[in-house]
């Protein structure tokens, strides 16, 4: 049987705002078990600005329980923090069998 890892979701949530009107956001975190985490490409910055710098990518496929929007959320991996990209949507259920049903795709730059 497949079983996939726990991960955390990390929203920023606006809890007031300031003297100044301006708000304040607090980070939350939601953890999510049983998402399958599989390896992406990793790729060198071809920037002459980071010589050694390298992006991570992996593909998280989530849960049905899972209910929450991922975009523009950031996802803890194996203790690593990743960024969403894009929008990541949910299968149609007639179209999903098994216990996950999106798929997102996180990555992070590193040097």
């Amino acid at each position: 049987m497949i079983r996939g890892e726990i991960v955390e979701v990390i929203d920023r949530v606006k809890v007031g705002t300031d003297e100044f009107n301006a708000p304040i956001y607090e980070l939350q975190k939601t953890t999510v078990d049983n998402v399958l985490v599989i390896p992406g490409p990793s790729q060198d910055i071809s920037d002459g600005n980071r010589p050694d710098g390298v992006i991570v990518a992996f593909t998280l496929h989530f849960p049905k329980t899972y209910l929450g929007d991922l975009e523009g959320r950031d996802v803890l991996v194996r203790g690593k923090p990743f960024s969403v990209i894009g929008s990541p949507q949910r299968y149609t259920e007639g179209n999903t069998p098994g216990a996950w049903n999106m798929q997102a795709e996180v990555e992070a730059v590193y040097g």
